[in-house]
């Protein structure tokens, strides 16, 4: 069997559909952002287009249906393999052989139950030539849907830990202060964090010293869309007049308790409109498994962990750190009561410390963002 050829225009052509994926970031979940290119049969960019929303039209059809000339013969090029199956929209390769393509050429697998391998099955019974390239561009087209594949994959969502700290590892000083160690433009960035994350985590021990809202609150963002506030509050402490018990009614409070918590606690809070789980499990990083497995039977898919030390702690020690980002600030606070941004038992030996697969950096504003890539999915 003669090995497909892929050229340099075919990897061109897929990196645009990531491009057109990133569109529909912070919208789509718990679908996957996705992006399609239709190139005609005689090699011209005829249509493109992207997943814009949960629920919406993919990227396949959307694509097509933008076409401004016959695509009789032509190629479609998608950055996720077209699914087969029917949810809210109809199977995407039905338009994809509708439209008379003769060529599908996409990135990434899907690896879903309900899709993997069988929208490419079924263009293949259909004399359609299917092209999946390997390498960098797949590499790529995996990035982009690490949520949706770490939850396929487990069930339980993407978790991405975001924390501030000085030059010298430090979040708080000694009484607690924090704000603001980050500059304005590394704060603006946390905030689309929040805006394409489907929750956001913080520890009962944060709740109680800021009395957060955990909203983000960015231009641009979908009004309708803010993220599921999830507080690890084994004992229920969270204050019913709280920020955020307060406005619990409008954008939903998930509060973790455990087996301790006190069930005329849970049972205010239930009355306030909170919702609440109580995790399994004898130590916390068992109850953060549990936690995850919970919200992830929810189609929580990104879960964005801004603190603090403590809670942090728990999730590196449960293996649940995905990514890990942190704003570097330039200055020092020094005291050995300041906070670092990791808490917990941490590891005895250097050799069995947390070990990013691969790290990246930039500048924000005056700060230094380091992301680490603890696994990819």
């Amino acid at each position: 069997m003669n090995t497909p050829i892929v050229t340099d225009q075919d990897l061109a052509h897929l990196r645009r559909t990531l491009e057109l994926a990133e569109r529909g970031r912070g919208r789509t979940s718990p679908n996957p952002v996705v992006g399609a290119v239709v190139v005609g049969a005689d090699g011209e960019v005829i249509g493109e287009g992207y997943h814009h929303a949960y629920g919406g039209p993919h990227a396949e059809r959307v694509a097509i249906e933008s076409c401004s000339k016959d695509t009789t013969g032509g190629t479609i090029y998608v950055s996720l393999e077209p699914c087969a199956h029917e949810g809210k929209q109809p199977p995407c390769t039905e338009a994809i052989i509708e439209a008379g393509l003769s060529r599908v050429v996409y990135a990434s697998d899907d690896p879903t139950e309900k899709a993997s391998g069988r929208g490419p099955g079924n263009l293949r019974d259909e004399g359609i030539e299917v092209i999946a390239p390997q390498g960098e561009i797949a590499a790529s087209a995996r990035m982009i849907n690490q949520p949706f594949r770490k939850h396929a994959k487990t069930g339980r969502p993407h978790v991405l830990f975001k924390s501030a700290q000085t030059l010298d590892g430090k979040v708080a000083t000694a009484s607690g202060d924090s704000q603001w160690i980050s500059s304005e433009e590394s704060r603006e960035l946390a905030h689309r964090f929040r805006a394409e994350c489907d929750a956001i985590a913080v520890g009962i021990g944060t709740a109680l010293s800021d009395d957060p809202m955990l909203t983000s609150r960015i231009e641009g963002a979908a009004p309708d869309r803010q993220p599921i506030r999830v507080i690890f509050d084994s004992e229920a402490r969270l204050p019913l007049d709280s920020a955020l018990v307060a406005s619990a009614r409008e954008v939903p409070v998930l509060v973790v308790a455990s087996r301790a918590a006190p069930r005329e606690a849970l049972s205010r809070l239930e009355a306030m409109g909170v919702d609440v789980i109580v995790a399994s499990g004898e130590n916390e990083a068992a109850r953060v498994v549990s936690a995850l497995n919970e919200l992830g039977s929810r189609d929580i898919q990104s879960l964005l962990l801004e603190g603090g030390p403590h809670l942090a702690g728990a999730f590196f020690e449960a293996g649940e750190v995905d990514w890990l980002t942190l704003f570097l600030a330039p200055i020092v606070l020094g005291g050995k009561q300041a906070r670092a941004s990791v808490e917990g038992s941490g590891v005895e030996r250097v050799a069995d410390a947390y070990r990013a697969l691969r790290v990246q950096s930039d500048r924000i504003g005056d700060d230094l963002l380091i992301t680490a890539f603890m696994r990819e999915w």
